[in-house]
């Protein structure tokens, strides 16, 4: 892989911790080589996410992300972060040099381009992967107008689009190992291609540090820092609350069935964080994988006769829309109760749904919304932010 550096150790121990925020990328004004990748970079201050660590040194910032596509083990991607105002000079090899602050960047998901609005860089942005699922007016407003451009998608990435906007970055995320071959042409070239993790988080307030990911790249550190402690006080202050007033904890149904198959999140997931978190209890919450598991409907229906609560229906807007999709989704209690939520409240009207952009940074709202849900009247008065019902 051109660009980065990558190593399967056969014996790989990454810890989930990153620097003090407040840390400034700087660099030395002599020429060096490259420091060495495999510093010691735990510090205890910060271990929230599991999926990339951030270490100060005297010539640069070492960026690793750890296993960035699902089913990946042992793979670790370094990059080192250069001041661009300073002189120096780097030995070459497989590293990865990126110069920051970045001036301009391509953000393949929608997630990154939150975490680009929040620290104040949304100009820095001059391509996006899929305009329509992009949720932020100003984000549109600079599409509509030309200032940012859709570069397309895995086989139908725009290289020649890419390589006239002369990114300093394409921030992009992979579900397997062949999405790197995507943008095989543009690394050729000499564009730094990173790989996103932050969806691979299992922990609501992991995903929403990689923040500072992109606070090193912007040399925002410490507004990134700051955005994250707000937000991380805020989910823990929301989280003890809803553990101290509540005594029971309803049963909870996630997703929709595909064809035949229904794709359950397991028990160790993002979104059964949130469940768990909010008061309830994950009807699969016994269960662990890392990838989403699939199981016939007969199993589903079985087991969802006890839901109290069914959510994260897909793009089901409506009771009718769950039904076409197969008759017998009916029987289930939630659905002639009405206790069915869907986290798609904010739509763009193109489509674009904010709970997979902005959400990125809000895990508090979505866990008082799923809160409000499976306990009403815990937040009297409260209208839900990323959630609706299902009629």
């Amino acid at each position: 892989m051109p660009g980065i550096l990558s190593y399967h150790p056969s014996n790989v121990f990454i810890r989930s911790v990153f620097i003090a925020a407040t840390l400034a990328v700087s660099c030395a004004t002599e020429d060096r080589n490259l420091p060495d990748a495999n510093l010691d970079t735990d510090n205890a201050s910060v271990t929230r996410a599991a999926r990339f660590s951030l270490e100060k040194t005297d010539s640069c910032t070492i960026l690793k992300i750890t296993d960035p596509w699902q089913g990946a083990e042992g793979i670790v991607q370094v990059y080192y972060l250069v001041n661009r105002n300073n002189k120096i000079s780097f030995g070459s090899g497989e590293s990865s040099v990126i110069h920051v602050p970045l001036k301009k960047i391509i953000c393949m998901s929608t997630t990154h381009l939150a975490m680009v609005s929040a620290l104040d860089e949304e100009d820095a942005v001059v391509g996006v992967s899929g305009a329509g699922f992009v949720y932020d007016e100003s984000i549109l407003s600079k599409i509509h107008m030309g200032l940012i451009y859709d570069v397309g998608y895995e086989s139908g990435i725009n290289n020649e689009l890419i390589i006239s906007l002369r990114p300093d970055l394409i921030m992009m995320y992979g579900i397997g190992s062949e999405s790197a071959g995507y943008l095989g042409k543009v690394k050729e070239l000499g564009i730094n291609v990173m790989f996103n993790a932050d969806y691979l988080e299992t922990d609501p307030l992991g995903k929403a540090e990689w923040i500072k990911v992109f606070g090193a790249l912007f040399c925002r550190e410490k507004m990134a820092d700051s955005i994250f402690r707000s937000v991380s006080e805020s989910y823990d202050t929301i989280k003890s609350f809803i553990s101290r007033s509540i005594s029971e904890r309803p049963d909870v149904l996630l997703g929709l069935p595909f064809r035949d198959t229904w794709f359950i999140s397991p028990g160790d997931s993002y979104a059964s964080r949130f469940i768990e978190d909010a008061g309830g209890n994950y009807l699969w919450s016994d269960t662990k994988s890392s990838v989403s598991m699939p199981y016939g409907l007969e199993d589903v229906f079985r087991r969802s006769l006890k839901a109290d609560y069914w959510l994260n229906t897909g793009n089901a807007s409506s009771k009718r829309v769950i039904t076409s999709l197969d008759p017998r989704l009916e029987t289930i209690p939630c659905f002639s109760t009405g206790n069915i939520y869907n986290n798609n409240r904010r739509i763009s009207q193109a489509g674009g749904n904010d709970y997979w952009e902005s959400g990125i940074l809000n895990p508090h709202l979505i866990l008082k919304d799923i809160a409000a849900i499976l306990h009403p009247g815990l937040f009297p008065d409260y209208e839900l932010f990323y959630y609706r019902r299902i009629e």
